[in-house]
């Protein structure tokens, strides 16, 4: 008798969980239903993959499905389109008939003596690709049966704040493999991208607008949503400091250099104008605007300014959250112009605004509990989009850090926010992400954060895709997901491409980096016919430190101007110091490139350069100098 599965699946180690053949496969996210079949579909040397009614997207998809495959079988089938199946082949099959049932990213799952996924648009297949990797990724072999997968909430989230510092291209191309193999679809990241608006406000942290279309096209390949963000009003010093004019002015005419003066009208156009420009090469649905901690360490009567504008604008009943509402809303207004939908955080949202109402299309991203802010329910009856953000997901350098086991053992839910939990699910509840935070930039490295965030995303794609726990513990839920591992495709860099041992690191025309004497420390520079040796040790995130035979000290980064902790001065020297396991800014990552190596500091990721002038090594951008090729020579014991 066929079994019908829909509830909870048997955990791992649960006794005769290995014989039971109606018990659905373990995947992750879990399947949403699964109804049990005789007998098994088998992968084999013949297996096509088989191509029925697929768009251009599901063509190149299948394509890159079928290179994934054989990373993870050791054989890759061939892709054939609009031809009869037969016994062994794998059948993606496009149908936008079925979109009622499947919506836009549902499929269908048949098992039996071929494999077939149904979807109504090219992403409903795609995850059901995902699906079957994690299916065939042990011996290809896949109980028959059936199952139909639509995720619960439509918004199912990851968020990086690459603000004030740079986060490599490489770390996005290896998080969205992960993400879209988990089945998550939204990627928020706060990026400052290289301006020709204001080239002021180009410092380092930024990203090229080439390196914007890399994330888009990544993005896209990937299925993912892109929502990007640069803050205002607030946390905008990086934007104001060669703009004093515009910086909001307390009542001694003090200036606080992260906030924009909203009541100028060239400092909303300034704003605007930066939107715009970012928004051309990120050519995204939705703009995300923060509105967050405007008032942070402050209060509204230090800034008298603020009520008498508003109460000249809006009347004597007015107060100065209206005039920040008002703000907002024509940030909205502004975008809307353009086709797109806006976003904010929840924590401006006090309730005080009398005169101004948030504009009701305004999606509010609900993080910051507090019985002076909105609830979650009050901003839902409201009738607008509101998404799970909560605090409780985040994940900080040098800071709090979800706890994943706590969550997932409570039975967390996108229902589940900060000072409120909703009884039901709610129709403009759209759903959940994790963030990843850079407030103390030089605690971590990002390969630390990424391996920090294996769980979290994968908790988070679990909670918001809504199918039934796969594991009764978070033992077992995790054994299983580090079972499954990542994504094919994921660790496609040589991040060591060295051993250990000591080396001399040579640069061109005859030189080797070397220490330089100083009268204010030790700096190291490229130095002709030097004989300075460097101890290259590879650290447990994948990285180096050089450390000095000749002075026992480690090459770092300390001069220069910092954010966050990090050092990010675009020409800083670099120095030997004081050798620290837990120092990251003396951690470096060793890129090979065409027989030689670069070299990038895990924390800036500023690459080292020789200085024009004197051979000086200087950590410098990418995009404005060209960073000095080292051979590493090694040296006999």
């Amino acid at each position: 008798m066929v079994a019908a599965v829909a509830a909870a699946l048997l955990p791992m180690g649960t006794a005769g969980a290995q014989d039971d053949t109606s018990a659905a496969p373990r995947v992750l996210p879990a399947l949403q239903e699964w109804t049990a079949a005789p007998g098994e579909y088998r992968f084999r040397a013949g297996t096509r993959i088989v191509l029925d009614g697929a768009d251009a997207r599901t063509a190149a998809d299948a394509r890159r499905f079928a290179r994934e495959l054989r990373e993870t079988t050791g054989r890759a089938p061939h892709v054939v389109e609009d031809r009869p199946s037969r016994t062994g082949d794998i059948v993606l099959r496009q149908k936008a008939v079925d979109r009622g049932e499947l919506k836009s990213e549902g499929y269908r799952l048949e098992s039996g003596d071929r494999l077939t996924v149904t979807g109504a648009t090219s992403t409903g297949v795609h995850y059901g690709t995902r699906t079957l990797l994690q299916l065939l990724r042990d011996g290809g072999t896949v109980p028959a049966g059936a199952a139909t997968d639509v995720p619960r909430y439509k918004e199912r989230g990851v968020g990086v704040c690459a603000c004030y510092i740079h986060i490599s291209m490489e770390y996005f191309e290896r998080l969205m493999r992960d993400m879209a193999a988990q089945k998550l679809n939204q990627l928020w990241i706060e990026a400052k991208v290289k301006s020709d608006t204001d080239p002021e406000s180009a410092f380092w942290g930024y990203y090229t607008k080439d390196e914007v279309r890399q994330l888009v096209a990544m993005a896209k390949r990937h299925h993912i949503e892109l929502i990007p963000e640069i803050n205002s009003p607030g946390h905008m010093d990086t934007y104001l400091e060669n703009h004093p004019e515009l910086q909001l002015k307390d009542k001694d005419g003090e200036p606080s250099p992260p906030r924009l003066d909203i009541t100028r009208p060239e400092a909303f156009t300034y704003y605007t104008s930066l939107v715009d420009e970012a928004l051309d090469v990120w050519d995204t649905r939705s703009w995300h605007m923060g509105a967050d901690e405007y008032m942070i360490g402050a209060d509204y009567p230090d800034f008298p300014q603020i009520q008498e504008y508003a109460t000249e604008k809006f009347g004597e009943d007015a107060t100065p959250d209206d005039a920040f509402v008002d703000f907002v809303n024509r940030v909205g207004d502004h975008v809307r112009d353009g086709g797109r939908t806006l976003r904010i955080w929840n924590d401006g949202l006090l309730g005080r605004n009398r005169q101004v109402a948030l504009d009701r299309d305004i999606a509010v991203e609900h993080w910051l509990g507090g019985d002076e802010l909105q609830k979650p329910s009050a901003l839902l009856a409201e009738g607008r989009p509101v998404m799970n953000s909560s605090y409780s997901l985040y994940l900080v350098r040098g800071g709090y850090t979800m706890d994943t086991a706590k969550l997932y053992e409570s039975g967390w839910s996108p229902l589940s926010f900060e000072d409120e939990t909703l009884d039901a699910q709610h129709a403009g509840l759209t759903g959940a992400k994790i963030t990843m935070w850079p407030d103390t930039a030089a605690a971590e490295t990002e390969n630390e954060v990424e391996a920090k965030a294996f769980m979290p995303l994968r908790f988070i794609a679990q909670a918001t895709w809504g199918g039934p726990q796969p594991a009764a513990t978070y033992e077992e839920f995790e054994k299983l997901a580090r079972d499954i591992g990542h994504a094919p495709g994921w660790d496609d860099t040589d991040r060591t491409p060295l051993d250990a041992g000591t080396y001399r690191l040579a640069g061109p025309g005859g030189t080797s980096l070397a220490p330089l004497g100083d009268a204010a420390g030790t700096t190291t520079g490229f130095v002709r016919d030097s004989s300075a040796t460097w101890e290259v040790t590879p650290t447990a995130d994948g990285y180096y430190t050089l450390r000095s035979a000749d002075t026992g000290r480690c090459l770092d980064v300390v001069r220069g101007k910092h954010y966050l902790g990090a050092p990010l001065e675009d020409g800083a020297e670099l120095t030997l110091e004081t050798c620290a396991a837990e120092k990251r800014t003396q951690r470096w990552q060793l890129n090979a490139d065409h027989g030689a190596l670069t070299v990038v500091n895990a924390i800036s990721q500023l690459q080292l350069t020789a200085a024009d002038d004197d051979a000086r090594a200087l950590q410098t951008a990418p995009d404005r100098t060209e960073p000095t090729r080292v051979r590493a020579i090694p040296q006999s014991a």
